[in-house]
């Protein structure tokens, strides 16, 4: 339901630009047409039109190419997926209704600006780099060479749970981080709230800058 009501939307979006963009063809025409026939279309209004055909031109594509810090309704492609695998938010590619509200909540959660797009600082609280290198990510989990040390790290810390916490209360989420190991590593709130991925790559990260010393029991 979810992702035939983003489809949808996304869909009523580009048939809109794409009668305008027709419409303004059409116009171009006429006052092209008239010119050379001596009209009374002037330089002044054909550039005129031509500056509004800028605008709309860039609407058309904005969709499939959003400015290179943010990503906001409208925005489709890989990192759309993998910021809503990060939200816990069905993967469409597609940022629609339901993908804006996750956001929003998220920045709530975490004390950030509530405004429904994903700039800088929400990107690097979910543990995205920035929103145009999020398309490359593929999946929640880590990969490569540190992906067996940390499932093996995480199963014997919390039994693979991301929302486990030690009986003190010191050690949450699923790799068992303090709240200051979180915040240094770029994370905000409560890391056995974050959502799994976010906890996955902030993981991968203190491994590559640190090794297995913050597990001093399970890392061995």
């Amino acid at each position: 339901m979810t992702s035939h009501l983003e489809r949808a939307c996304q869909a009523s979006l580009e048939r809109s630009r794409s009668r305008r963009a027709a419409a303004l063809a059409q116009r171009l025409t006429v006052l092209r047409r008239r010119r050379r026939r001596g009209g009374s279309a002037s330089a002044a209004v054909l550039g005129a039109v031509l500056a509004l055909g800028a605008p709309l031109a860039l609407g058309q594509t904005s969709a499939q190419a959003p400015a290179p810090s943010t990503l906001s309704a409208g925005s489709s492609g890989g990192g759309v997926s993998a910021l809503q695998r990060a939200l816990g938010v069905t993967p469409t590619g597609v940022f629609g209704p339901v993908t804006a509200r996750a956001v929003r909540s998220y920045q709530r959660s975490h004390g950030l600006t509530v405004d429904g797009i994903v700039g800088p600082q929400t990107a690097a609280s979910l543990g995205l780099a920035s929103a145009p290198q999020a398309a490359g990510a593929s999946s929640s989990a880590p990969t490569g060479a540190g992906s067996g040390t940390l499932a093996a790290i995480a199963q014997c810390e919390s039994g693979g749970d991301p929302t486990a916490v030690s009986a003190d209360g010191q050690y949450r989420g699923k790799y068992q981080f303090t709240r200051a190991t979180w915040e240094r590593m770029g994370g905000s709130g409560d890391p056995a709230a974050a959502p799994e991925a976010e906890q996955d790559r902030r993981a991968a990260a203190l491994l590559a800058q640190e090794g297995t010393a913050p597990w001093p029991v399970c890392g061995r």
